[in-house]
This record gives C-alpha cells, sequence and structure tokens, in this order.
C-alpha cells in the first residue's frame, strides 16, 4: 500500500483523487501554482507545495519542480490525474527513473499508445476492429499516396500521429485536395506536436463516439468496466456522457470489449485504460487509447460501483485487482454535464468570483466540483469547474433525475454553460439516444 500520493493536477481531478486517497489511509501532497492557493484540495491535503507561477508551464508542467516537491515531502507516488502530465511519458519516466512511482501505465506503454501509428498496430495484433486506412506512417511518395487515398475511398481523414484535442486533423473530401492537406497537416503537426508525421483513415461521416473503460494490473490481467457514448462534442472536445451507450446489440458489446481485453493483456497493461472507437452501422472503429483517469469516469462508476481512481492506487501499491470480471454487473443507466466556466452562447471563457455555488442533491446525483462559495475562478486553466452525475435505474429516468438537478444547480457570479444542459436534456432527439457527433455542433448552428 502506498503511503503519501502527491497529485500533480489541479480542481476536480485533483479533489476526486484526494477523496479515494483518504478513504484508504493515504497521505496526500497537493502541488499548486500561486494562482490556485485557495483550491479546496489544497486546503484538505496533508501537506500542499507551491510549485510556480500561474503559467501550466512553469508549474503543473514543471517536472524538476514536481520531482522536488516528492523529494522535499517524502512521498511515495504522484497521481497525473488527466491533462497536463498525465500521458507524458517523459514525465512517467523520470519519476519512475527517481525512485517514485507514477500512478498510471509504464513509459513504454505510454508511447506505444501515445503514437497512433503504433497504437493501431498494437490493437491489430489483438483483433480490435480499426479504421481502413494507411496501417502506418504517409511517406513522400505522392503517387502511392494518391493511390492509397483512393483504394481507401473518399472522403479520408488526415492525423497527425501526435495528434489530439482536436488539433492535427483535416478531412479532404476529393484527390485533388489531398497532397496540400497533406502538407498543411503536416506542418501543423510539427508546429504543435514537435512531430510531423501523419497518415490516413476513411472518414466515418456520422459515426458515434463509443469508448470502452479497461482496467488492468500490469501483471497481464484486466478488466472491462463498461462503455461511454460520448458523442456530443463540440469543436472535439465532449460536452455530455453518458453510460452505457445506448442502441448497441449485446452480440456486438460483447465481441469488442473481448478484443479490447485482450489487447491489455497482450501489453501487460497498468492501471486505467480508455480505448475510443467510432461507432457506425453497428460495427466500433478504434481510434485512440487515453491511458489514463478519463474525465467522464464517474458515468462508469455509477453503473459498476467500481472506484476507478481507487483501483488505480491499489494497483500502483502493488496489490491485485479488487474484482474478478463475474463480480462486475452493470446496473442502470448514468448521465455526466461538463459544467464549464463559460457563456452558453458564444462559449467565451468567464472566469471570476463565485457568489454562491448550490450544488444539487438527492438519490443518485453526484457533484464532482472543487468550487465553494467565495471561490475565484482564474483564467489561467482548462474551463472545467464541475461535473454533475446522475444516475437511475433506466435511461429515461436518468435523463429526468438530470433535468431535476440542473434545475436545482446553483453557479452566481460567473456565466456557465448550465443553460446548454438544461436545453440538451429536454432535446427530442437527444431524448431518443444515439445522436452522432456531428449533432450539437449542427444544433448550435441552427
Amino acid at each position: 500500500m502506498l503511503e503519501k500520493v502527491l497529485i500533480a493536477n489541479r480542481g476536480e481531478i485533483a479533489l476526486r483523487v484526494l477523496r479515494s486517497c483518504k478513504e484508504l489511509g493515504i497521505k496526500t501532497v497537493a502541488v499548486h501554482s500561486t494562482a490556485d492557493r485557495d483550491l479546496m484540495h489544497v486546503r484538505l491535503s496533508d501537506e500542499s507545495v507551491c510549485i510556480g507561477p500561474p503559467s501550466p508551464a512553469d508549474s503543473y508542467l514543471n517536472t524538476p519542480a514536481i520531482i522536488s516537491a516528492m523529494e522535499l515531502t517524502d512521498a511515495d507516488a504522484v497521481h497525473p490525474g488527466y491533462g497536463f502530465l498525465s500521458e507524458n511519458a517523459d514525465f512517467a519516466e523520470q519519476v519512475e527513473n527517481s525512485g517514485f512511482t507514477f500512478i498510471g501505465p509504464t513509459a513504454e506503454t505510454i508511447r506505444l499508445m501515445g503514437d497512433k501509428v503504433s497504437a493501431i498496430e498494437v490493437m491489430r495484433g489483438a483483433n480490435v476492429p480499426t479504421v481502413p486506412g494507411s496501417n502506418g506512417p504517409i511517406d513522400n511518395n505522392s503517387e502511392r499516396t494518391l493511390s492509397l487515398a483512393k483504394e481507401i475511398g473518399y472522403p479520408v481523414i488526415i492525423k497527425a500521429t501526435a495528434g489530439g484535442g482536436g488539433r492535427g486533423m483535416r478531412v479532404v473530401h476529393n484527390e485533388a485536395a489531398l497532397l496540400k492537406a497533406i502538407f498543411v497537416t503536416q506542418t501543423e503537426a510539427k508546429s504543435f506536436f514537435g512531430n510531423g508525421v501523419v497518415y490516413l483513415e476513411k472518414f466515418l461521416e456520422n459515426p458515434r463516439h463509443v469508448e470502452i473503460q479497461v482496467i488492468g494490473d500490469g501483471k497481464g490481467n484486466a478488466l472491462y468496466l463498461g462503455d461511454r457514448d460520448c458523442s456530443l462534442q463540440r469543436r472535439h472536445q465532449k460536452v455530455l456522457e453518458e453510460a452505457p451507450a445506448p442502441g448497441i446489440p449485446d452480440k456486438v458489446r460483447a465481441k469488442v470489449a473481448q478484443t479490447c481485453i485482450q489487447a491489455c493483456k497482450n501489453m501487460n497493461y497498468r492501471g486505467a485504460g480508455t480505448l475510443e472507437f467510432l461507432y457506425e452501422d453497428e460495427a466500433f472503429y478504434f481510434i485512440e487509447m487515453n491511458t489514463r483517469v478519463q474525465v467522464e469516469h464517474p458515468v462508469t462508476e455509477m453503473i459498476t460501483g467500481v472506484d476507478i481512481v481507487k483501483e488505480q492506487l491499489l494497483i500502483a501499491g502493488g496489490g491485485p485487482l479488487s474484482y474478478a470480471q463475474e463480480d462486475i454487473h452493470f446496473r442502470g443507466h448514468a448521465f455526466e454535464c461538463r459544467i464549464n466556466a463559460e457563456d452558453p452562447v458564444t462559449f467565451m471563457p468567464s472566469p471570476g468570483k463565485i457568489k454562491m455555488f448550490h450544488p444539487p442533491g438527492g438519490n443518485g446525483v453526484r457533484v464532482d466540483s472543487h468550487l465553494y462559495s467565495g471561490y475565484s475562478v482564474p483564467p489561467h486553466y482548462d474551463s472545467l469547474i464541475a461535473k454533475l452525475i446522475c444516475h437511475a435505474n433506466t435511461r429515461e429516468a436518468a435523463l429526468k433525475r438530470t433535468q431535476v438537478a440542473l434545475d436545482e444547480m446553483l453557479i452566481d457570479g460567473i456565466r456557465c454553460n448550465i443553460p446548454l444542459h438544461q436545453n440538451l436534456m429536454r432535446d427530442a432527439e437527444f431524448q431518443k439516444g444515439c445522436v452522432n457527433i456531428h449533432y450539437l455542433e449542427k444544433k448550435l448552428e441552427s
């Protein structure tokens, strides 16, 4: 069992990790920037260390400062949360080389899954279904590239192997535009990610975004914790998630789950991970794997009863999985609304002081948030300020419960996107389920 964990993150996920640590009797260290000294998890942690100014590059992305804080406080391990350094293989490697435990996969696994081409190769080896494509980087042979795109069939999408967050991707609808689009994507990828390698895939026109939650012990054992639908997106950023994904035949779901578990066993995957898919016409197509805890992990926790963060901590401490696959039972339905500090119409960020915060309550209602009345939301970081998660026995009941909770939730002093979620919960097409990844942006444009 770990004795002391340094939480290398901020906001709601830092508080989430702290709670699981406390339940396990693990002491906590909160690192924070000068802008975040008043965060709730900083107040509640056993120790805290300021690691730099507000800029993430000088604080939450500052590897030497974080490792120094671990040395200063005699921490055993670091939990990176999501974002920041959570999928940085160099950080994980430096943590381990310094004699500490990185709560997550090995650096080798992070590198393997962080490169989309090598990730696809691993998944193919486990028979995980993938999108038809180049199955590797595009070279400088223009004729071969044009021939390949024709074979795949237009439209195609160009993707950077190191891309993420909606960057490093470009859709091409005809041959005339292909070579120029490849050059632009390579240039953009080199600028943003330091890696200009790109590959081609078939562009699915109306897919859903469905992801599968797994957790492994690093010793060849892994669990399938169900799936989530994350199709409501704006600019490739998720807005609302639900579990399980509606409208998927049991046989199709079971088959892809089996291949995902096999992939994790093949690479001795350690910790929590999420395999992301496009889903269209009752077929799954792997797109990438996130080697960390996801923002939307609470909906999976609500339908399984498994504390995913607690499992991460136990596995990092050398323990076995707490469950066998036959112990995992899926109960009911859950939704998560991402509450952001932003204008619900223009989506402009809205930092500022919280005059009043009233989280909703009641049966099946959970709020993960670092907010409190009097707290000032800083302008330097991601706009996520709360997650509203609601669970009920059926999807219809969970929808109604989420509507009630949103109507009760009060965040005064700044603008936030609660009105957008209220609108979505009452949207007739969303209520039916199975909307595709383009649905929200088209709705916002209308």
